[in-house]
């Protein structure tokens, strides 16, 4: 069996025959979750975390626990609105 090159040998071989590269989200949009507000971003809206996934959630507070819909989704994060508390 040959030896692997050294440019090859930390390569996965999903990046080599081009399949996909980056991780998928664990979360979509229009699906529902219940969360807990953990902080407060920069920019005043609420952050919460799906399985280690960061969500902004605008109109919350920390340690509030609220009902929310995705309304868009990034590669590093989320966007969503309550809709109850």
């Amino acid at each position: 069996m040959k030896k692997p090159r050294s440019y090859e040998r930390y390569e996965k071989k999903s990046d080599r025959y081009g399949g996909s590269k980056a991780p998928r989200n664990p979360i979509s949009v229009g699906e529902e979750y219940i969360v807990t507000i953990e902080e407060t971003s920069k920019s005043g809206t609420g952050v919460a975390k799906i399985r280690g996934f960061v969500v902004l959630v605008n109109n919350s507070n920390p340690g509030e626990r609220v009902k929310i819909r995705i309304k868009q989704v990034s590669h590093n994060h989320a966007v969503a609105d309550v809709i109850s508390s």
